[in-house]
Protein backbone atom coordinates (compact mmCIF):
# COMPACT_ATOMS: atom_id res chain seq x y z
CA UNK A 1 0.00 0.00 0.00
CA UNK A 2 1.01 3.60 -0.47
CA UNK A 3 1.95 5.68 2.46
CA UNK A 4 -1.23 8.18 2.63
CA UNK A 5 -3.35 5.72 0.88
CA UNK A 6 -6.60 5.50 2.21
CA UNK A 7 -8.80 5.92 0.04
CA UNK A 8 -10.22 2.30 0.29
CA UNK A 9 -10.06 2.52 4.64
CA UNK A 10 -13.37 2.32 5.46
CA UNK A 11 -14.59 5.10 7.67
CA UNK A 12 -11.33 7.09 5.85
CA UNK A 13 -9.51 9.24 5.66
CA UNK A 14 -8.14 9.59 8.47
CA UNK A 15 -9.87 12.77 11.23
CA UNK A 16 -8.19 15.89 12.63
CA UNK A 17 -7.91 15.81 16.52
CA UNK A 18 -10.64 18.89 15.83
CA UNK A 19 -13.10 17.13 13.79
CA UNK A 20 -13.28 13.77 15.25
CA UNK A 21 -16.90 14.01 17.14
CA UNK A 22 -18.09 14.91 13.84
CA UNK A 23 -16.90 11.50 11.83
CA UNK A 24 -20.36 9.36 12.44
CA UNK A 25 -20.53 6.21 10.00
CA UNK A 26 -24.17 6.61 8.80
CA UNK A 27 -23.15 3.55 6.42
CA UNK A 28 -26.96 2.17 5.66
CA UNK A 29 -25.67 -1.25 5.08
CA UNK A 30 -23.80 -1.20 8.97
CA UNK A 31 -27.24 0.37 10.54
CA UNK A 32 -29.34 -2.22 8.58
CA UNK A 33 -27.20 -5.07 9.89
CA UNK A 34 -27.34 -3.57 13.44
CA UNK A 35 -30.76 -3.17 13.40
CA UNK A 36 -31.59 -6.84 12.01
CA UNK A 37 -29.03 -7.72 14.97
CA UNK A 38 -30.78 -6.42 17.79
CA UNK A 39 -34.13 -7.09 16.72
CA UNK A 40 -32.46 -11.15 17.04
CA UNK A 41 -31.00 -10.85 20.07
CA UNK A 42 -31.67 -7.48 21.90
CA UNK A 43 -33.90 -8.89 24.18
CA UNK A 44 -31.44 -10.40 26.51
CA UNK A 45 -29.20 -7.89 28.29
CA UNK A 46 -26.33 -9.39 26.85
CA UNK A 47 -27.65 -9.20 22.83
CA UNK A 48 -28.59 -5.42 23.84
CA UNK A 49 -24.82 -4.91 25.34
CA UNK A 50 -23.31 -6.76 22.28
CA UNK A 51 -25.41 -4.44 19.90
CA UNK A 52 -24.40 -1.63 21.74
CA UNK A 53 -20.44 -2.07 21.76
CA UNK A 54 -20.80 -3.10 17.77
CA UNK A 55 -22.50 0.24 17.10
CA UNK A 56 -19.59 2.12 19.11
CA UNK A 57 -16.92 -0.01 17.27
CA UNK A 58 -18.46 0.82 13.56
CA UNK A 59 -20.98 3.83 14.11
CA UNK A 60 -19.32 6.13 16.49
CA UNK A 61 -16.47 8.34 16.04
CA UNK A 62 -14.22 5.17 17.07
CA UNK A 63 -14.41 3.95 13.40
CA UNK A 64 -12.98 6.94 11.61
CA UNK A 65 -9.87 7.38 14.77
CA UNK A 66 -9.39 3.35 13.66
CA UNK A 67 -8.54 4.97 9.90
CA UNK A 68 -5.46 7.06 11.81
CA UNK A 69 -4.37 5.35 14.83
CA UNK A 70 -2.79 1.24 15.27
CA UNK A 71 -3.99 1.85 18.80
CA UNK A 72 -7.51 3.00 18.05
CA UNK A 73 -7.68 -0.33 15.95
CA UNK A 74 -6.52 -2.38 18.51
CA UNK A 75 -9.32 -1.08 20.72
CA UNK A 76 -11.76 -1.54 17.78
CA UNK A 77 -10.67 -5.71 17.46
CA UNK A 78 -10.62 -5.77 21.53
CA UNK A 79 -13.57 -4.60 21.82
CA UNK A 80 -14.77 -6.50 18.70
CA UNK A 81 -13.33 -10.22 20.04
CA UNK A 82 -13.18 -10.10 23.70
CA UNK A 83 -16.18 -8.26 24.61
CA UNK A 84 -19.05 -8.26 21.80
CA UNK A 85 -18.47 -11.71 21.04
CA UNK A 86 -18.70 -13.16 23.97
CA UNK A 87 -21.75 -11.39 24.73
CA UNK A 88 -23.48 -12.62 22.01
CA UNK A 89 -22.46 -16.01 22.56
CA UNK A 90 -24.39 -15.28 26.09
CA UNK A 91 -27.34 -13.79 24.06
CA UNK A 92 -26.95 -16.87 21.37
CA UNK A 93 -25.75 -20.06 23.06
CA UNK A 94 -25.63 -23.42 21.50
CA UNK A 95 -27.20 -25.83 21.93
CA UNK A 96 -24.94 -28.15 23.02
CA UNK A 97 -21.55 -28.21 24.89
CA UNK A 98 -18.71 -28.38 22.25
CA UNK A 99 -14.94 -29.06 22.42
CA UNK A 100 -13.34 -25.84 22.55
CA UNK A 101 -10.23 -26.57 21.49
CA UNK A 102 -10.37 -26.19 17.72
CA UNK A 103 -12.30 -23.34 17.49
CA UNK A 104 -10.19 -21.99 20.11
CA UNK A 105 -7.15 -22.54 18.14
CA UNK A 106 -9.27 -21.09 14.69
CA UNK A 107 -9.78 -17.65 16.27
CA UNK A 108 -6.18 -17.49 17.46
CA UNK A 109 -4.62 -17.86 14.16
CA UNK A 110 -7.28 -15.60 12.18
CA UNK A 111 -6.60 -12.92 14.88
CA UNK A 112 -2.99 -13.61 14.40
CA UNK A 113 -3.30 -13.57 10.71
CA UNK A 114 -4.80 -10.08 10.69
CA UNK A 115 -2.01 -8.43 12.37
CA UNK A 116 0.39 -9.32 9.86
CA UNK A 117 1.93 -6.34 8.45
CA UNK A 118 1.06 -7.00 4.90
CA UNK A 119 -2.53 -9.03 5.55
CA UNK A 120 -3.58 -5.97 7.92
CA UNK A 121 -2.45 -3.01 5.35
CA UNK A 122 -4.03 -4.96 2.62
CA UNK A 123 -7.34 -5.39 4.78
CA UNK A 124 -7.18 -1.56 5.64
CA UNK A 125 -6.78 -0.90 2.10
CA UNK A 126 -9.65 -2.27 0.62
CA UNK A 127 -12.93 -2.68 1.25
CA UNK A 128 -13.91 -5.98 0.73
CA UNK A 129 -10.82 -7.20 2.36
CA UNK A 130 -11.99 -4.74 5.43
CA UNK A 131 -15.44 -6.31 5.94
CA UNK A 132 -14.00 -10.42 5.56
CA UNK A 133 -11.59 -8.91 8.51
CA UNK A 134 -14.05 -8.36 10.50
CA UNK A 135 -16.82 -10.97 9.59
CA UNK A 136 -13.93 -13.47 10.07
CA UNK A 137 -12.90 -11.99 13.82
CA UNK A 138 -15.86 -11.39 14.91
CA UNK A 139 -17.82 -15.05 13.42
CA UNK A 140 -14.55 -17.12 14.71
CA UNK A 141 -14.73 -15.12 17.84
CA UNK A 142 -18.78 -15.92 18.67
CA UNK A 143 -17.82 -19.73 18.11
CA UNK A 144 -14.84 -19.80 20.23
CA UNK A 145 -16.84 -18.53 23.08
CA UNK A 146 -19.97 -20.40 22.71
CA UNK A 147 -17.85 -23.32 22.91
CA UNK A 148 -16.22 -22.01 25.98
CA UNK A 149 -19.01 -19.97 28.09
CA UNK A 150 -21.94 -22.35 26.96
CA UNK A 151 -23.74 -23.64 30.28
CA UNK A 152 -23.16 -27.54 30.28
CA UNK A 153 -19.25 -27.10 29.40
CA UNK A 154 -16.71 -28.26 32.40
CA UNK A 155 -15.42 -25.59 34.05
CA UNK A 156 -12.15 -26.33 33.91
CA UNK A 157 -11.52 -26.63 30.33
CA UNK A 158 -13.45 -23.29 30.39
CA UNK A 159 -11.00 -20.95 32.23
CA UNK A 160 -8.47 -22.91 30.64
CA UNK A 161 -9.35 -21.90 27.15
CA UNK A 162 -10.40 -18.22 28.54
CA UNK A 163 -6.80 -18.25 29.99
CA UNK A 164 -4.86 -19.24 27.27
CA UNK A 165 -6.97 -16.40 25.20
CA UNK A 166 -5.29 -13.60 27.46
CA UNK A 167 -1.75 -15.83 27.33
CA UNK A 168 -2.05 -15.16 23.39
CA UNK A 169 -3.37 -12.14 23.14
CA UNK A 170 -0.61 -10.37 25.49
CA UNK A 171 2.03 -12.35 23.61
CA UNK A 172 0.44 -10.33 20.42
CA UNK A 173 0.84 -7.29 22.18
CA UNK A 174 4.12 -7.78 23.61
CA UNK A 175 5.51 -8.35 20.34
CA UNK A 176 4.20 -5.45 18.96
CA UNK A 177 5.31 -3.39 21.73
CA UNK A 178 8.94 -4.57 21.50
CA UNK A 179 8.86 -4.47 17.68
CA UNK A 180 12.11 -1.94 17.03
CA UNK A 181 9.87 -0.57 13.90
CA UNK A 182 7.01 0.38 12.84
CA UNK A 183 5.09 -2.18 10.81
CA UNK A 184 2.07 -0.77 9.74
CA UNK A 185 2.65 0.73 6.18
CA UNK A 186 -1.23 2.21 6.33
CA UNK A 187 -0.22 4.38 9.65
CA UNK A 188 2.92 5.38 8.91
CA UNK A 189 1.77 9.66 8.95
CA UNK A 190 -1.30 9.53 10.11
CA UNK A 191 -0.53 9.17 13.76
CA UNK A 192 1.92 12.42 13.61
CA UNK A 193 -1.67 14.52 13.75
CA UNK A 194 -2.19 12.77 16.85
CA UNK A 195 1.25 13.66 18.33
CA UNK A 196 2.12 10.73 17.78
CA UNK A 197 5.07 8.73 16.21
CA UNK A 198 3.88 6.02 14.16
CA UNK A 199 6.33 3.35 16.76
CA UNK A 200 4.86 5.36 19.52
CA UNK A 201 1.54 4.17 18.51
CA UNK A 202 2.40 0.89 17.78
CA UNK A 203 3.96 0.53 20.71
CA UNK A 204 0.56 2.08 22.34
CA UNK A 205 -1.51 -0.39 20.58
CA UNK A 206 0.66 -3.45 21.50
CA UNK A 207 0.41 -2.24 25.30
CA UNK A 208 -3.13 -2.30 25.27
CA UNK A 209 -3.38 -5.83 23.82
CA UNK A 210 -0.82 -6.79 26.50
CA UNK A 211 -2.30 -5.42 30.08
CA UNK A 212 -5.92 -3.72 29.82
CA UNK A 213 -7.22 -6.01 27.52
CA UNK A 214 -6.57 -9.11 30.25
CA UNK A 215 -9.19 -7.37 32.20
CA UNK A 216 -12.12 -9.00 30.04
CA UNK A 217 -10.89 -12.13 30.08
CA UNK A 218 -10.51 -11.91 33.92
CA UNK A 219 -14.33 -10.74 34.08
CA UNK A 220 -15.46 -13.69 31.60
CA UNK A 221 -13.12 -15.80 34.61
CA UNK A 222 -15.23 -15.01 37.02
CA UNK A 223 -18.17 -15.34 34.99
CA UNK A 224 -17.63 -19.05 34.67
CA UNK A 225 -16.58 -19.65 38.47
CA UNK A 226 -19.62 -18.21 39.53
CA UNK A 227 -21.92 -20.39 37.56
CA UNK A 228 -19.70 -23.09 38.81
CA UNK A 229 -20.05 -22.20 42.58
CA UNK A 230 -23.99 -21.68 42.21
CA UNK A 231 -24.18 -25.30 40.14
CA UNK A 232 -22.32 -26.91 43.50
CA UNK A 233 -24.43 -24.67 45.68
CA UNK A 234 -27.72 -25.86 44.33
CA UNK A 235 -26.39 -29.40 44.24
CA UNK A 236 -25.34 -29.15 48.13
Amino acid sequence: MMLGDFAGIYCGPPPEPGTLWQDWNLDPFVLFVLIVLGLAVGRRPAGAAAVGLLFVVFVSPLCALTAALFSARVVHHVLLVVIAAPLLAIAWPGRRATAPALPFGLATLILWAWHLPAAYDAALGNMLLYWVMQITLLASAVVMWRAILHRDQTPGPAIFFIFAGFVQMALLGALLTLAPTQLYAIHALAPMAWGLTPLADQQLGGLIMWMPAGLPYMALIWVVARRSWRAMEKLS
